[in-house]
C-alpha cells in the first residue's frame, strides 16, 4: 500500500465556525486580528451553512508554509469558535475526510457533494 504524499499539499483551508450574530462578530474580529498578523486571505461570512459545512463560517486560505505559525496562533486566539482545518490536494473528498484537524469541537459535513478518488 502506498501512503499519499504529503508534498501533494497545495495549501489550508481553516473554517471558522459560528452559529449567531454573537459568533459572527467574533469571527470577523478573530480574521481580521489574523489577517494583520499572517498572510491569509479571508473569505466571505456565511449566515448560513454553505457547501459541507453544518454551521455559518468563514473561510481562511494560506499556504502550506504558514501552517507551523498560523495553526498554533490559531489555537490560542480561536476563543469559543470551532475550527475546521484542511489540506488542498485536487482530492477535495479526501481533504474534507482525512487528515483534517479540529480547534474546538468537531462537527459532522456533509460530504456527498464530493466523490473519492480512486487509487
Amino acid at each position: 500500500m502506498t501512503l499519499p504524499d504529503h508534498t501533494q499539499i497545495k495549501a489550508f483551508h481553516a473554517h471558522l465556525y459560528y452559529q449567531d450574530e454573537k459568533g459572527l462578530v467574533m469571527a470577523q474580529t478573530l480574521a481580521q486580528q489574523a489577517s494583520d498578523l499572517f498572510d491569509i486571505r479571508v473569505g466571505r461570512f456565511h449566515q448560513k451553512p454553505v457547501g459541507p459545512h453544518p454551521l455559518w463560517s468563514c473561510q481562511l486560505s494560506f499556504a502550506a508554509e504558514t501552517f507551523g505559525d498560523f495553526i498554533p496562533w490559531l489555537m490560542m486566539n480561536r476563543r469559543s469558535l470551532d475550527v475546521f482545518v484542511h489540506p488542498l490536494t485536487g482530492d477535495d473528498y479526501r481533504d474534507h475526510t482525512q487528515g483534517v484537524s479540529w480547534l474546538g469541537q468537531s462537527h459532522t459535513l456533509d460530504t456527498s457533494q464530493f466523490r473519492a478518488k480512486k487509487v
